[in-house]
Protein backbone atom coordinates (compact mmCIF):
# COMPACT_ATOMS: atom_id res chain seq x y z
CA UNK A 1 0.00 0.00 0.00
CA UNK A 2 1.10 3.45 -0.83
CA UNK A 3 -0.25 6.89 0.46
CA UNK A 4 0.87 10.08 -1.57
CA UNK A 5 0.50 13.08 0.01
CA UNK A 6 1.40 16.44 0.03
CA UNK A 7 2.38 17.40 3.21
CA UNK A 8 4.08 15.38 6.28
CA UNK A 9 1.00 14.97 8.27
CA UNK A 10 -1.37 14.24 5.76
CA UNK A 11 -1.37 10.90 5.90
CA UNK A 12 -1.93 10.41 9.52
CA UNK A 13 -4.70 12.67 9.41
CA UNK A 14 -7.24 11.32 6.30
CA UNK A 15 -6.04 7.65 6.30
CA UNK A 16 -3.49 6.94 9.58
CA UNK A 17 -5.94 3.86 11.09
CA UNK A 18 -6.79 2.12 7.58
CA UNK A 19 -2.42 3.14 7.12
CA UNK A 20 -2.07 0.91 11.11
CA UNK A 21 -4.42 -1.55 10.20
CA UNK A 22 -2.98 -2.79 6.85
CA UNK A 23 0.41 -2.71 8.46
CA UNK A 24 -1.09 -4.66 11.39
CA UNK A 25 -2.51 -7.11 8.72
CA UNK A 26 1.02 -7.55 7.17
CA UNK A 27 0.77 -5.07 4.32
CA UNK A 28 3.79 -3.16 3.44
CA UNK A 29 3.00 0.44 3.85
CA UNK A 30 4.68 3.29 2.44
CA UNK A 31 3.97 7.41 3.03
CA UNK A 32 5.26 9.48 0.42
CA UNK A 33 5.51 12.93 0.79
CA UNK A 34 7.63 15.77 -0.74
CA UNK A 35 10.70 17.50 0.86
CA UNK A 36 9.79 20.61 3.41
CA UNK A 37 12.00 21.61 6.40
CA UNK A 38 14.20 19.12 8.70
CA UNK A 39 11.42 19.87 11.10
CA UNK A 40 8.54 18.20 9.14
CA UNK A 41 10.66 15.95 7.93
CA UNK A 42 11.47 14.26 11.13
CA UNK A 43 7.65 14.39 12.14
CA UNK A 44 7.08 12.34 8.95
CA UNK A 45 9.33 10.27 9.70
CA UNK A 46 8.10 9.36 13.35
CA UNK A 47 4.23 9.68 12.45
CA UNK A 48 4.77 6.50 10.12
CA UNK A 49 7.09 5.02 12.75
CA UNK A 50 4.03 5.17 14.55
CA UNK A 51 1.72 3.68 12.03
CA UNK A 52 3.95 0.96 11.49
CA UNK A 53 4.65 2.44 7.65
CA UNK A 54 8.16 3.06 5.84
CA UNK A 55 8.78 6.70 4.57
CA UNK A 56 9.70 7.99 1.27
CA UNK A 57 10.53 11.47 0.92
CA UNK A 58 10.22 12.95 -2.81
CA UNK A 59 12.33 15.78 -3.84
CA UNK A 60 9.21 17.54 -5.46
CA UNK A 61 5.93 16.22 -5.93
CA UNK A 62 5.90 15.74 -9.88
CA UNK A 63 4.84 12.63 -12.27
CA UNK A 64 8.16 11.59 -12.54
CA UNK A 65 9.10 11.07 -9.33
CA UNK A 66 5.67 9.54 -8.90
CA UNK A 67 6.30 7.60 -11.73
CA UNK A 68 9.49 6.48 -10.21
CA UNK A 69 7.87 5.41 -7.00
CA UNK A 70 5.47 3.60 -8.67
CA UNK A 71 7.97 1.15 -10.58
CA UNK A 72 9.94 0.67 -7.74
CA UNK A 73 7.00 -0.03 -4.99
CA UNK A 74 4.72 -1.61 -7.65
CA UNK A 75 1.90 -1.45 -4.68
CA UNK A 76 -1.04 -3.50 -5.02
CA UNK A 77 -3.02 -0.12 -3.65
CA UNK A 78 -2.02 3.87 -4.07
CA UNK A 79 -4.39 6.32 -1.93
CA UNK A 80 -4.34 9.88 -2.51
CA UNK A 81 -5.98 13.28 -1.97
CA UNK A 82 -9.40 14.11 -3.91
CA UNK A 83 -8.43 15.90 -7.62
CA UNK A 84 -11.05 18.56 -6.50
CA UNK A 85 -9.47 19.01 -2.67
CA UNK A 86 -10.13 22.40 -1.85
CA UNK A 87 -5.97 22.99 -1.05
CA UNK A 88 -4.08 23.15 -4.05
CA UNK A 89 -1.57 21.42 -2.74
CA UNK A 90 -3.14 18.04 -2.22
CA UNK A 91 -4.90 18.78 -6.29
CA UNK A 92 -1.58 18.41 -7.61
CA UNK A 93 -0.21 15.41 -5.38
CA UNK A 94 -3.41 13.81 -7.16
CA UNK A 95 -3.01 15.09 -10.53
CA UNK A 96 0.88 13.18 -10.74
CA UNK A 97 -0.57 9.96 -9.23
CA UNK A 98 -3.18 10.48 -11.96
CA UNK A 99 -1.03 11.99 -14.40
CA UNK A 100 1.51 8.47 -14.45
CA UNK A 101 -0.93 5.71 -13.48
CA UNK A 102 -2.15 4.57 -16.72
CA UNK A 103 1.55 3.86 -17.86
CA UNK A 104 2.43 2.36 -14.11
CA UNK A 105 -0.53 0.02 -14.78
CA UNK A 106 0.29 -1.02 -18.30
CA UNK A 107 3.43 -1.98 -17.58
CA UNK A 108 3.46 -2.88 -14.25
CA UNK A 109 -0.20 -4.32 -13.44
CA UNK A 110 0.14 -2.26 -10.44
CA UNK A 111 -1.25 -0.71 -8.55
CA UNK A 112 -4.55 -2.67 -9.09
CA UNK A 113 -6.68 -0.38 -6.36
CA UNK A 114 -6.67 3.88 -6.25
CA UNK A 115 -8.56 5.31 -3.85
CA UNK A 116 -9.23 9.17 -3.16
CA UNK A 117 -9.33 9.85 1.04
CA UNK A 118 -11.02 12.60 2.78
CA UNK A 119 -10.36 16.18 2.61
CA UNK A 120 -11.33 19.12 5.38
CA UNK A 121 -14.54 18.39 6.73
CA UNK A 122 -15.46 16.15 4.30
CA UNK A 123 -16.01 18.97 1.90
CA UNK A 124 -13.95 19.34 -2.25
CA UNK A 125 -14.32 22.59 -4.53
CA UNK A 126 -17.49 20.09 -6.06
CA UNK A 127 -19.48 19.54 -2.45
CA UNK A 128 -19.26 16.84 0.01
CA UNK A 129 -16.72 14.00 -0.54
CA UNK A 130 -18.24 10.57 -1.80
CA UNK A 131 -16.66 8.26 0.72
CA UNK A 132 -18.10 4.90 -0.64
CA UNK A 133 -15.57 3.06 0.78
CA UNK A 134 -15.77 3.04 4.41
CA UNK A 135 -12.82 1.02 7.15
CA UNK A 136 -13.73 0.27 10.48
CA UNK A 137 -10.84 2.39 12.44
CA UNK A 138 -11.57 0.91 15.65
CA UNK A 139 -8.61 -1.23 16.33
CA UNK A 140 -5.76 1.52 15.16
CA UNK A 141 -7.74 4.68 16.03
CA UNK A 142 -5.82 5.34 18.57
CA UNK A 143 -2.31 4.92 17.30
CA UNK A 144 -3.67 7.36 14.20
CA UNK A 145 -4.53 9.84 16.45
CA UNK A 146 -0.85 9.72 18.30
CA UNK A 147 0.78 9.44 15.39
CA UNK A 148 -1.03 12.40 14.41
CA UNK A 149 0.66 14.35 17.66
CA UNK A 150 3.79 13.74 16.82
CA UNK A 151 3.27 17.39 14.10
CA UNK A 152 3.87 19.28 16.82
CA UNK A 153 4.63 22.18 14.29
CA UNK A 154 1.13 22.01 13.00
CA UNK A 155 -1.98 23.33 14.97
CA UNK A 156 -3.19 19.72 16.04
CA UNK A 157 -4.56 20.07 19.22
CA UNK A 158 -6.79 23.00 18.18
CA UNK A 159 -7.58 22.56 14.57
CA UNK A 160 -6.72 18.85 12.64
CA UNK A 161 -7.11 16.69 15.99
CA UNK A 162 -10.76 17.83 16.63
CA UNK A 163 -11.66 17.40 12.21
CA UNK A 164 -9.71 14.02 12.62
CA UNK A 165 -12.02 12.51 15.46
CA UNK A 166 -15.37 14.14 14.40
CA UNK A 167 -14.66 13.00 10.79
CA UNK A 168 -13.43 9.09 12.01
CA UNK A 169 -16.83 9.67 14.36
CA UNK A 170 -19.06 10.43 11.41
CA UNK A 171 -17.80 7.37 8.83
CA UNK A 172 -17.52 5.00 11.71
CA UNK A 173 -20.84 5.69 12.95
CA UNK A 174 -22.03 5.06 8.92
CA UNK A 175 -20.92 1.68 9.29
CA UNK A 176 -22.34 1.55 13.08
CA UNK A 177 -18.82 1.34 14.71
CA UNK A 178 -16.86 3.80 16.86
CA UNK A 179 -14.33 5.13 14.43
CA UNK A 180 -14.24 5.02 10.80
CA UNK A 181 -12.23 6.84 7.47
CA UNK A 182 -14.00 7.19 4.08
CA UNK A 183 -12.24 6.34 0.52
CA UNK A 184 -13.47 7.07 -3.10
CA UNK A 185 -12.55 4.60 -5.70
CA UNK A 186 -11.37 5.91 -8.77
CA UNK A 187 -11.47 3.39 -11.72
CA UNK A 188 -8.02 2.05 -12.89
CA UNK A 189 -8.25 1.41 -16.80
CA UNK A 190 -11.69 0.89 -16.53
CA UNK A 191 -12.05 -1.02 -13.85
CA UNK A 192 -13.10 -0.45 -10.10
CA UNK A 193 -11.75 -2.20 -7.01
CA UNK A 194 -13.35 -5.31 -5.27
CA UNK A 195 -11.39 -6.36 -2.51
CA UNK A 196 -12.32 -7.07 1.14
CA UNK A 197 -9.28 -4.65 2.72
CA UNK A 198 -8.22 -1.40 0.39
Amino acid sequence: MLAVMAHPDDAELWAGGTLALHAQCGATVTIAVPAHDPVRDAEAAAGAAILGAQLCILPTMTGDAVADLLAELRPEVVITHPDRDVHPDHRRACLAVLEVLPMAVITTGHPQRLYTCESYNGLTLDGATLGHTIIDIGATFAQKMRALAVHRSQPITEHFGPMAETLARLHGGRIGTAYGEAFTPIPVLGRLPSAAFL
